[in-house]
């Protein structure tokens, strides 16, 4: 690891921690050559998941757009962060369990709905909406009514 102060290879790591349920692991370290303290994170790297689109375009799995469509569906609902943070880590770590190469935004899409209708109703139709591409009022009655 290169010492972001002098540029010296050699370092000791000082402390280390599991962060994020042991998805990594952050690590302190200090320069033999200048005593500068920096900390680097260290995780898997692990082959790119790619999404099959509906037009059969194919593009890298992207955590921050699953956590930005779940946030937008809960977008002044009494919804905290920290449920959206669970939600986000649930469906992914589902899906890297069940996935090696491809998911078909589909099956990202049931999973998302899945999370969102035990958590908030509004959320859950709003994505829903985004999701299933309702094409008129009824689908979305529909919908709703499914719920109760």
């Amino acid at each position: 690891m290169r010492c972001p102060m002098c540029g010296c290879l050699e370092d000791k790591v000082i402390d280390s921690r599991s962060v994020r349920e042991d998805s990594g692991v952050r690590r302190r370290r200090e320069c033999l050559a200048c005593g500068h303290r920096f900390s680097t994170f260290e995780s898997v790297i692990r082959d790119e998941l790619k999404v099959v689109k509906r037009s059969n375009i194919r593009e890298d799995f992207d955590r921050e757009k699953l956590r930005r469509g779940i946030t937008n569906a809960c977008y002044k609902r009494p919804v905290a962060p920290e449920d959206i943070d669970r939600i986000t880590d649930e469906v992914v770590q589902g899906i890297q369990r069940d996935f090696d190469k491809e998911i078909s935004s589909a099956e990202i899409g049931k999973r998302v709905m899945a999370a969102l209708r035990s958590l908030d109703q509004v959320a859950y139709v709003r994505f829903a909406s985004v999701y299933r591409k309702f094409k008129d009022v009824e689908e979305f009655i529909n919908e709703i009514r499914a719920l109760k």
